[in-house]
């Protein structure tokens, strides 16, 4: 069986309140901060992988360009 609770006064009721929002609003900036450290990194992925894709069609016409010159 569940052990027997003890209500709370006011004050203490008010005081567990409040450290519990402030707990909840740490890990949710913390969670905010990781989110969007995950979607910073997912773009730079993004940018350096069209980069190389760039890179690599500038190589193919100028090799095309070179073998047509022969």
């Amino acid at each position: 069986r569940g052990a027997a609770v003890k209500p709370l006064n006011e004050e203490a009721a008010a005081e567990l309140g409040a450290e519990l929002l402030g707990e909840a609003l740490v890990f949710g900036v913390g969670g905010l901060c990781l989110y969007l450290e995950y979607l910073r990194q997912v773009g730079q992925s993004r940018r350096r992988e069209e980069q190389l894709e760039r890179t690599l069609s500038d190589l193919r016409e100028a090799i095309e360009r070179l073998q047509g010159d022969l």
